[in-house]
């Protein structure tokens, strides 16, 4: 039909094509046709005895999501450290991760993308249903897939987070919290509220990649060839490691942290850069500092807790160097620090949005001093009442020790 003066051709609207929001509804879907609808909250309390097997559903790539599943891991230890706990998962760094965790007996390894390995999702499943566990936990208030492997699961007790984006019973249902939004404490609250303790939001564990001794003196040794020391004696530097890479919108440009690096630099002379290589194993500083590059997990994070602080965006080694226990910095200038910020003694969130690298750089050189400054502090305060306990005590002060400056 010919198109009459003055009448326009209504153009077809494109939209971006949402893989994730087209799996999620399949696996929706799915859940719905086989376990009906979302799941009522119980008010009976898990039972703290009779818990001897447990499977985590947790599927996911990511390495940050990885790592923020140790704490509900040392949760688990804590309450029943007799009992042994499966993994489901999608990282390919699983064993690295939960590999010192004795309580871990296996790992379902899944495929990163299960349309095209059916069969290796079937097998993940078949050998998951070989064993009846006392208690299947499905600790993320979003994934569909989790729930799926929970319903999949024999479990006496099944617990997992109650909300709209969840379908499928559960014996045990938490509403998700509006107070506690870190991705590394919710599963623990979910566990703490299930089982009816009164301090949910108490203290949460910290990520924890469990390095033993002898990683962290092989960190410690390969630190020390990356800066050798000097022939005179000098002062000990601070050893500060950046990570300037990140994904997507996260990520910035070089001339960006060029000018950060100067400023912090100028702000903290008595501070040493270590460039930590992203595994494309290329510089993002320009090759201007010594830098280090593995692509063995465990070999960098035993590198990362040599160093005195840490530095970069909101990425997956940032969380590997917050379970590495070094001092992380964590700069946020596009996602939600609340959900997935560093948290713990050391760790601090540096809001940057908007802000030019000079004054982020101002703001992380800030936080370095002040926390040195609290150790050396420390240090002096504890060494001081050792003194005074072995005055009082008659024993007199160790020989060669010092008034404090």
């Amino acid at each position: 039909m010919p198109l009459l003066p003055g009448r326009l051709r209504r153009q077809p609207v494109l939209r971006a094509f949402d893989a994730g929001k087209l799996r999620r509804r399949v696996a929706q879907g799915l859940m719905c046709l086989l376990f009906g609808t979302a799941t009522q909250l119980s008010d009976e309390p898990l039972p703290e005895a009779g818990i001897y097997r447990v499977v985590i559903c947790r599927v996911s790539h990511a390495l940050g999501n990885s790592l923020l599943l140790t704490p509900l891991i040392q949760e688990l230890e804590s309450i029943w450290p007799g009992a042994e706990i499966d993994i489901i998962t999608r990282s390919q760094a699983s064993a690295a991760i939960y590999g010192n965790y004795d309580n871990v007996n296996r790992v379902f390894q899944l495929p990163a993308h299960g349309v095209g390995h059916p069969r290796q999702w079937l097998g993940v499943m078949r050998g998951m249903r070989k064993t009846h566990y006392d208690l299947a936990i499905d600790p993320d208030p979003q994934s569909q897939t989790g729930r799926l492997f929970l319903r999949m699961a024999k479990a006496t007790y099944k617990l997992g987070f109650s909300s709209p984006a969840k379908t499928g019973s559960v014996t045990h249902a938490v509403a998700v919290p509006g107070d506690v939004l870190n991705n590394g404490q919710r599963p623990v609250f979910l566990l703490r509220r299930a089982l009816g303790r009164a301090d949910a939001a108490s203290a949460y564990p910290v990520p924890d990649i469990r390095l033993d001794d002898a990683e962290t003196a092989w960190g410690r040794q390969t630190l020390g060839r990356l800066f050798p020391m000097p022939q005179a004696p000098a002062r000990r530097r601070r050893t500060v490691g950046i990570f300037a890479n990140a994904t997507g919108p996260k990520l910035l440009g070089q001339d960006w942290w060029t000018r950060f690096t100067d400023t912090l630099e100028a702000r903290c002379p008595e501070c040493r850069l270590l460039e930590v290589i992203p595994m494309f194993g290329r510089s993002m500083l320009g090759s201007r500092y010594p830098a280090y590059y593995s692509s063995d997990l465990r070999k960098l994070a035993s590198v990362l807790a040599a160093l005195d602080a840490y530095v970069s965006l909101d990425c997956g080694i940032m969380h590997l160097a917050c379970a590495s226990h070094v001092p992380t910095l964590g700069i946020f200038t596009t996602t939600s620090a609340a959900e997935w910020g560093p948290y713990g003694p050391g760790n601090h969130v540096v809001q940057a949005s908007g802000m030019p690298p000079e004054t982020t750089a101002l703001h992380v050189a800030a936080i370095i001093e002040a926390d040195a400054g609290a150790a050396v502090a420390g240090a002096w305060e504890g060494g001081a009442r050792r003194h005074a306990l072995a005055a009082l005590a008659g024993i007199g002060a160790p020989a060669g020790a010092q008034e404090r400056p």
